[in-house]
């Protein structure tokens, strides 16, 4: 018990001395805590205070901005206080107002005194200095809304007096040299009345600038009164443009007499320039239209035609001393032009305005023509004695083809009668038209003498000739025909005479065949048309009317007389016709009959059969064209006679 009462007292006084130590640390803490936020807050409020004191003094400053560049950064300054740095320092006067009311509360729950912040450092203290900031503030933002109105409101006039001031010194850019210059001492009078046009059209655009020189006057003004801060620029400017301004005043003043002035010296000069146009224009072409006629290339075809061309040419001659006249009377009135230029000290712009005829020109042009006549005398002359070579030529040809041409014409006439009237027999009209032949020949160097004097006349270019109606070329068409037609003729008498031998047709037939022929050959030709052929065959009592019988017969007819469709019958192959029609003939059948008895009665003929029955030469002749014999009943060397016959006539292929 002892020990347990020993024990019980020594926890017992323990106990109390840690009680009594957690209650002094316990106040100890509050009181710490409390010094710390006192702490905070003094520090806060200094901080804030000290940032609202630098502040206000940024936000009252009122001096202005001479751009608006500068105005406009301000203005950003200003916005980036607004976003950036006031919203902490709004944070931090929240926090402070927070910060000692929590202090306040601790320090009353703790039966400690109530928190005094230093002096100056109290909250109303620090709520007057942010009323005054946001004061400061609001005016602040006031005034650079209002300077960058008026700060505007002057780079709208320094811009529309720098626009205007630029347009007007582009206009006027230019207008002293023009105003100074001398252009109208070597201008003519038209060029001169358009000077003046020029200048009054310039002194109406002169007075319209004198509102805007007006304009840049009253807004330099404005400028000034608004305490522009390049205003010194603006003055500089303006006085130098109403200074050009007065100084083109009295220049355009200037110049407007002079032009007038020049005026009336050159209308003197004009009336001149004027009669001298109206005489150099005709007469220069006159000129002009004398060297074209003079260098003309002419072409004549006879003597009377270059003749026609001498005679004007003399006349043309004849002409020319009234026209040296004319051209001196023109050079003197530019002499006078001159003269007056000369006594007013006037410089001549140079060639007449109311021509490009200069008295140079007409010099040289008249000189061309001095040169050209007797250049033309010279031409036309050589063109006369070739023209009348010519016409020797025209006569040597014509005497020539005059007596060719009837000759020819009278030689075909009297072949074409002898063909035709049937004078005696065939031998004798053989014989006549020998003669005929042999005296057409013999009559070949006429001819070629006539082809020489026409190779002279194409070498001379000579394309028509009036002495005669005939030409080489028609002569040599002529000649050929004549040559053709009695070959032709001496050709169909010979086949008449090689028809009677073989047919046995006596002179009278032939003759009366002839004047059938002739009969029905109504346009003398030679020839019956198919017409004048059908007219024939009726007379002869061939049944050929227009009737689909008589077509058919007609056109078997003229199958035979015109194998090649040439719609006309000649004579020999009416004879051949008519021959056929009346004699008797072989045929084709009458031969076949003949060979059949020469090979016994067979189908066939042998080479034996045909060299023991005919004379060799036409058994050869036979053997060689007649085509191995294909029939049923062929033996070795069999010949087929049939298709040779057949081929004999035209009726196969041999």
């Amino acid at each position: 018990m002892t020990y347990v009462s020993c024990f019980y007292h020594a926890f017992s006084g323990a106990q109390k001395a840690e009680t009594a130590a957690n209650r002094i640390c316990k106040v100890l803490a509050v009181n710490q805590e409390n010094e710390h936020l006192m702490e905070d807050y003094e520090k806060l409020a200094s901080d804030l205070l000290e940032w609202i004191r630098r502040t206000i003094p940024w936000l009252e400053n009122r001096a202005p901005e001479k751009t608006m560049a500068e105005m406009q950064q301000k203005l950003e300054d200003f916005r980036d206080y607004r976003r950036v740095h006031k919203p902490p320092k709004v944070q931090e006067k929240c926090q402070l107002e927070i910060n000692f009311n929590t202090l306040q509360t601790k320090l009353r729950l703790s039966n400690r005194p109530a928190f005094m912040p230093s002096e100056g450092r109290m909250v109303s203290d620090i709520n007057g200095a942010w009323h005054k900031l946001e004061g400061a503030e609001k005016g602040y933002e006031e005034w650079l809304l209002n300077e960058i109105r008026r700060l505007e409101r002057l780079d709208h006039l320094a811009e529309k007096f720098r626009q205007k001031a630029a347009i007007h010194e582009g206009w006027t850019d230019g207008k002293e040299a023009m105003l100074t210059q001398k252009d109208y001492e070597t201008a003519s009078l038209s060029e001169i009345k358009a000077l003046l046009k020029k200048h009054e059209a310039f002194e109406s655009d002169l007075a319209a600038h004198q509102d805007r020189v007006e304009q840049i006057a009253a807004i330099a003004q404005e400028l000034n009164e608004l305490d522009y801060y390049d205003s010194p620029s603006v003055n500089a400017r303006c006085q130098k443009i109403c200074e050009q301004w007065d100084a083109l005043g009295s220049l355009t003043q200037n110049r407007r007499e002079s032009l007038e002035r020049t005026e009336k010296q050159l209308e003197s000069i004009d009336e001149l320039y004027l009669e001298y146009a109206k005489r150099a224009a005709p007469f220069n072409n006159w000129m002009e239209g004398a060297m074209e006629d003079l260098q003309d290339m002419f072409i004549v075809h006879n003597i009377d035609e270059i003749q026609g061309l001498i005679t004007a040419h003399e006349q043309f001659k004849s002409t020319l001393p009234e026209a040296n006249k004319e051209r001196e009377a023109i050079q003197a009135i530019q002499a006078e032009v001159q003269k007056i230029a000369n006594y007013n000290g006037i410089k001549l712009a140079g060639n007449n305005p109311y021509t490009t005829i200069t008295p140079q020109s007409i010099d040289k042009k008249w000189e061309k023509v001095q040169q050209l006549v007797p250049q033309r005398d010279q031409a036309l002359q050589e063109e006369l004695t070739r023209q009348q070579s010519n016409d020797h030529l025209r006569r040597q040809f014509a005497n020539q083809a005059n007596m060719i041409g009837p000759w020819i014409q009278n030689k075909m006439e009297e072949i074409g009668r002898i063909s035709i009237e049937m004078n005696g027999t065939l031998e004798d009209q053989l014989t006549h038209l020998s003669q005929y032949e042999q005296s057409i020949i013999e009559y070949k160097p006429n001819i070629d003498q006539l082809e020489g004097d026409h190779q002279l006349i194409q070498e001379a270019l000579i394309f028509d000739n009036k002495y005669t109606a005939y030409t080489m070329e028609h002569l040599r068409v002529g000649w050929e025909q004549l040559l053709t037609t009695i070959a032709r003729t001496i050709n169909e008498i010979e086949n008449q005479v090689l028809t009677r031998d073989a047919k046995g047709i006596s002179q009278e037939q032939l003759h009366e065949y002839r004047t059938s022929f002739n009969h029905f050959d109504k346009d003398h030709s030679g020839l019956l048309q198919s017409e004048e052929f059908k007219a024939c065959l009726i007379s002869l009592g061939y049944d050929v009317e227009n009737d689909k019988q008589g077509d058919a017969e007609f056109a078997r007819i003229m199958g035979i007389v015109d194998p090649n469709n040439s719609g006309a019958v000649t004579f020999q192959a009416f004879i051949d016709f008519m021959s056929r029609e009346t004699t008797d003939t072989d045929t084709a059948d009458q031969v076949i009959a003949s060979f059949k008895i020469l090979a016994g009665d067979k189908n066939y003929i042998t080479a034996e059969e045909l060299r023991r029955e005919l004379p060799p030469d036409q058994a050869e002749y036979c053997i060689a064209r007649m085509a191995p014999y294909s029939g049923p009943d062929a033996v070795a060397g069999a010949l087929d006679y049939m298709s040779f016959s057949t081929a004999l006539y035209g009726e196969s292929d041999l």
